[in-house]
């Protein structure tokens, strides 16, 4: 089986290891005849054109750029920051297992049988956040008046960015995507004609608690698919420092090591190797990774200057609200 372990002692940068993780996955799904091996193949592909073809970023950030400049303009006394990020190789490669070992999971335990190799293919053309955005709001204690509600007030900022964010950006080069959340419950504060296009993960938070508003859209300029998320600083910390984090983590293994009883080993080798392939990234020694500009003490003291572990950053802007930071440009 084709691990992306094997590949993590060499000091190989970053592409190098998706060059060569890519090409034995398709070396391998040509010899055993594994169409799946063919569409991570593809996935990894995609990351690779991202990170070797990255011009178009320059465009795409400055013409988010112009959302931030917006929001300055009619929220100066609010305080928010954009943070953009290509998502880190082992996130993408994890998050690819576990698409695989949640559908087959609830596939068969649904239908007591495994889904064809169609269907799951369907499933897995389904990854349009490499390339994300996170705008998160906050309003500074000088600025709430007595007996005013502080999370009320960021609730409201939040849901007016959402109703102007896709017109906003329909009209700089994006296309608004359908979103696949299904039967959800939506705030009131955010227009019935744009429920369509959120995953609002606030009114309908997962297990952990997480709660944030998801939107995709495709760059028709770069011809690349984008991810923006909206929360407030409490949101925000809960899900980088908080439980969602920690608690989080700890949840997605117990769950997964339940769905590895459900599944008869061997019957159904994909998940078999998705399986394997997520177990042996959890149990990963960072300290022990040989990877050109990447270091770690251990899995929590970590410096990425390569997007092993950490998303690459590409931007960050901040608006410290009026009365504090007057500069915008």
């Amino acid at each position: 089986m084709i691990l992306l372990n094997d590949y993590l002692f060499s000091g190989d940068t970053v592409l190098k290891i998706l060059h060569k993780y890519a090409a034995d996955l398709k070396k391998n799904s040509t010899e055993n005849h594994n169409p799946i091996d063919m569409v991570h193949c593809n996935f990894l592909l995609q990351q690779i054109d991202i990170l070797e073809h990255n011009e178009f970023l320059t465009s795409q950030s400055q013409r988010i750029r112009e959302l931030y400049k917006y929001m300055a303009k009619e929220y100066p006394f609010l305080a928010f920051t954009f943070k953009g990020r290509i998502k880190s190789l082992i996130r993408a490669e994890e998050k690819f297992n576990g698409y695989i070992v949640e559908y087959v999971h609830d596939y068969y335990t649904q239908n007591k049988e495994f889904p064809s190799v169609e269907k799951l293919k369907q499933k897995l053309n389904c990854f349009r956040d490499l390339i994300a955005y996170r705008i998160v709001v906050s309003m500074p204690q000088c600025h709430i008046k007595e007996g005013e509600n502080r999370n009320d007030i960021e609730l409201d900022y939040l849901y007016k960015v959402a109703n102007f964010l896709p017109e906003f950006l329909e009209e700089r080069g994006f296309s608004v995507q359908p979103s696949d959340m299904k039967a959800a419950n939506f705030s009131d504060r955010l227009n019935p004609e744009l429920r369509q296009y959120y995953r609002d993960y606030i009114e309908n938070p997962n297990s952990t608690g997480y709660q944030s508003l998801h939107i995709t859209l495709y760059d028709n300029i770069s011809r690349s698919y984008i991810e923006v998320q909206l929360r407030t600083k409490e949101m925000d910390d809960f899900a980088e420092i908080g439980p969602a984090n920690h608690l989080g983590y700890e949840k997605r293994q117990a769950k997964e090591r339940s769905r590895r009883d459900d599944i008869p080993y061997g019957e159904y080798p994909v998940f078999d190797e998705a399986y394997e392939r997520s177990v042996k990234l959890h149990d990963l020694n960072l300290a022990d990774v040989n990877v050109n500009m990447f270091g770690a003490i251990n899995n929590s003291v970590v410096n990425d200057g390569c997007g092993l572990f950490r998303g690459r950053l590409i931007l960050p802007f901040e608006h410290l609200s009026r009365f504090q930071n007057d500069i915008v440009d």
